[in-house]
């Protein structure tokens, strides 16, 4: 059975909640990913900031990224996977919630994100191409 610890790129950070946009776009620049799981002051996900929430809810609405935090664009239920769970369960949530990244939680401490790259690497050809049709479906 292949687990989305299997998959998952390990090693993923996050950036807490109280820390500024600017500050999240320095560290995924210095990480080379696109998206941070955010955690709040007891270290638990309550969201994930990617690349493009700055651009389009901060920069293009003429805001200042380095007044405004990762906690103000944390909104709705994250989603996120157990380390042991079957690949089925990761493509299960990431499709139903139409998510390209994924936070991977062990024993409630981050250890990995998967995203699309991850899932390419991994997934049959069929399989990726029901990923990628059921997550850019319009709804």
């Amino acid at each position: 059975m292949t687990t989305a610890a299997d998959i998952m790129h390990p090693g993923a950070q996050w950036i807490p909640a109280h820390e500024t946009l600017d500050r999240a776009a320095e560290l995924m620049a210095r990480l080379n990913v696109g998206a941070l799981p955010i955690s709040d002051a007891e270290e638990r996900l309550c969201g994930i900031v990617t690349d493009r929430d700055i651009v389009v809810n901060c920069v293009a609405k003429g805001l200042d990224p380095s007044k405004m935090t990762c906690g103000d664009l944390a909104k709705g239920t994250p989603r996120w996977i157990d380390a042991g769970a079957d690949v089925s369960a990761v493509l299960e949530e990431m499709e139903s919630h139409q998510i390209k990244r994924l936070p991977v939680i062990k024993d409630k401490k981050l250890v990995g994100m998967i995203s699309e790259a991850d899932l390419a690497q991994h997934l049959s050809e069929d399989q990726l191409a029901g990923f990628v049709e059921k997550v850019y479906a319009r709804r």
